[in-house]
């Protein structure tokens, strides 16, 4: 670039009408103006080649001339920052701030130090002294409030953009982290309720709202939402929680049954909720049999679901009420979507089987678990149970013998160890051992009701 044109470009950067003189200035302001002018070029050209030193000097020069240009402690600002040396980079920005504060360019300069350095705090005064003439620098402001721990003022910074502009990812995930400590979670609240009552066809603060109450565990408030979504959003998937116990209530079952699978099938509706609305259905089908295969379709959906064995729970609903068939039929399931070595699934499976006599099952399977869990004395009592039904004593008595070596303080399962060795030792004709161990079952039983 010719010498000239850094002039021009020195001249339109200025902004000072000092530099435009007329033809008839004195000899000695020529010749000062020519001198900056020179100095000026110079630290131009050494910043241009990356000789931030010598343009620094050159700068230094340019300050004797002219102690109040901005442009110059701007200029300086630049090399300071360019050869990392921060302090002064942020001492000529502000320098240039505190000489012509309208400039958006010197406080930029202070930003990007303060920000390059990671002084956040530093960083708070720039930007917002920048808000003003952009307020896409709130977007900033947001991220700095994070970086000093400064939630509250973020969280309601959050709030105002999201109202003015919509939700962004970011401002999203410093929410989330803001929420995660309980003491924001009120502001929240209120905010979602005013967000509702002010755009009631905005589904989103109704979703979040409902979280929020889910995660806090308060099912009562997180339904009564969906109900007032459900007024105001009829085709809201989220709605369908709502309509669901509306129809179940009124017996419309195919209704609910419809409501209940968009609910499990959506991504928006939270876990805590899906498992409410399958329980209610539970006990609904408890009573109306006839609509077992909705049940089962619907349970399907939480194949997946790490959170909780829902198969399992289902299975111990029905365990409680001695329905051992539908019982065995969910542990069965559990077991084959989840961990096969569940040990107490697989324990409660076991007492199901034994509960309907299927004790060729609990033989299998009981061996598999001691196979498994060698140290749980569980296993060795259904299986010698199990063998001893099956006529098969020898095993049954070696199988129990060996398993009460792992016995540890449960008399209830002692007592029973030892009258399933009495059965062994009477089928094998050994009354000897059989009143010993009947005997040992009788003082157990004696010493449990002390």
């Amino acid at each position: 670039m010719k010498k000239g044109a850094f002039i021009i470009l020195f001249l339109v950067l200025q902004c000072n009408s000092t530099l435009l003189l007329a033809q008839t200035e004195p000899e000695e302001i020529k010749q000062e103006t020519n001198q900056f002018q020179e100095f000026f070029y110079e630290a131009l050209l050494q910043k241009g080649i990356e000789n931030y030193d010598k343009a620094i000097k050159a700068l230094e020069q340019c300050v004797k001339i002219q102690p109040n240009n901005a442009t110059v402690y701007f200029e300086l600002g630049k090399n300071y920052l360019a050869a990392k040396d921060y302090g002064n980079a942020y001492s000529s920005f502000e320098h240039a701030t505190q000489i012509d504060p309208k400039n958006r360019w010197f406080w930029v300069g202070m930003y990007d130090v303060s920000y390059e350095t990671s002084n956040y705090n530093q960083a708070l005064i720039a930007i917002n002294k920048l808000i003003p003439f952009d307020e896409k620098y709130k977007e900033d402001l947001t991220s700095l409030y994070m970086g000093t721990k400064q939630f509250d003022k973020a969280l309601d910074l959050i709030n105002e953009l999201n109202a003015t502009f919509g939700k962004s990812e970011r401002r999203e995930l410093y929410k989330m982290q803001i929420l995660s400590e309980g003491k924001f979670q009120n502001v929240e609240e209120s905010n979602l309720i005013a967000q509702i009552d002010k755009n009631p066809k905005d589904e989103s603060n109704y979703i979040a709202l409902i979280n929020l109450y889910s995660k806090n565990n308060e099912a009562e408030k997180a339904f009564d939402i969906t109900k007032k979504l459900a007024a105001a959003i009829p085709n809201s998937e989220l709605a369908q929680v709502s309509l669901f116990k509306v129809y179940l209530d009124n017996n419309e079952a195919p209704k609910a049954i419809n409501a209940m699978n968009i609910s499990l099938a959506s991504a928006k509706i939270d876990s805590k909720i899906k498992h409410r609305m399958l329980n209610e259905f539970l006990i609904f089908v408890d009573k109306n049999p006839q609509y077992s295969s909705d049940l089962e379709r619907a349970i399907a959906y939480f194949d997946t679901d790490a959170t909780v064995d829902v198969a399992k729970e289902i299975g111990k609903y029905y365990h409680s009420k001695k329905q051992w068939d539908k019982a065995i039929t969910f542990y069965e399931r559990s077991l084959k979507n989840g961990s096969t070595e569940d040990i107490e699934t697989n324990l409660l499976l076991l007492q199901a089987y034994t509960e309907v006599k299927q004790f060729d099952l609990v033989a299998k399977k009981s061996m598999t678990m001691i196979e498994t869990f060698p140290t749980q004395p569980q296993f060795y009592y259904y299986s010698g149970l199990a063998n001893n039904q099956l006529q098969q004593y020898k095993k049954a008595a070696a199988i129990l013998e060996m398993g009460l070596d792992y016995l540890v303080d449960d008399i209830t399962l002692e007592t029973n160890f030892n009258i399933q060795l009495g059965e062994a030792y009477n089928g094998l004709g050994d009354f000897k051992k059989k009143e010993m161990y009947f005997s040992k079952a009788n003082q157990l039983l004696k010493q449990k009701k002390q």
